[in-house]
């Protein structure tokens, strides 16, 4: 009787065991599951900054300018800065007031030697700008500067700038009044 209760006993132990290394498997499993399909979180930071984009003369959209504010911009064009944030999944937005060179520059007539360059100036939305601070009217407008103007000198023309010594444009009518391109928490509002 003693060997068949042993034997008995062997076999309990091992069921036992059997089982609770089933069940460790099961829970390993799952977990193993649930980090694979977890939904991706957002990026938790990006950056507020000047976003500068160009309209081409007769142009009704925005195209983010590939280059800095450095080069020649064409008699008709339009300009568009924007206090904007982005990061690895949220992209710049542009300037929310489309371009369009006819409506801004009317009043505005051609004079020689001289070219006519509409200009936005979008100061952003509530949810990016800096604490303390108040979002600036919009500036939308037409300025008629020299044929060789860049768009630093077309900006310069309506607004007052603050600049790194780069030459990245850190501030436009003292907005934001100390920061240049601030790394922030991703708002809310503009996680997808």
């Amino acid at each position: 009787m003693s060997r068949f209760l042993t034997s008995l006993k062997y076999l309990v132990i091992n069921e036992i065991r059997e089982e609770k290394m089933r069940k460790t498997i099961t829970v390993a499993l799952v977990a193993i599951i649930a980090t694979l399909f977890q939904p991706a979180q957002g990026a938790t930071k990006g950056y507020r900054y000047w976003g500068y984009f160009q309209a081409a003369p007769n142009a009704t959209s925005w195209n983010m300018a590939m280059t800095g504010p450095t080069t020649n911009v064409k008699d008709g064009s339009v300009e568009g800065w924007v206090h904007t944030f982005s990061n690895d999944e949220i992209d710049a937005y542009q300037p929310r007031l489309a371009p369009n060179f006819e409506k801004l520059c009317k009043k505005v007539k051609p004079v020689a030697n001289k070219k006519r360059i509409g200009i936005i100036v979008d100061f952003g939305i509530a949810a990016i700008r800096p604490r303390g601070e108040s979002l600036p009217k919009r500036v939308s407008t037409c300025v008629q500067v020299d044929t060789n103007a860049t768009g630093a000198e077309v900006l310069a023309a309506v607004t007052k700038i603050r600049a790194a010594s780069s030459g990245f444009i850190c501030g436009i009518n003292g907005f934001p009044a100390t920061e240049c391109s601030a790394e922030i928490a991703t708002p809310r509002s503009l996680s997808k």
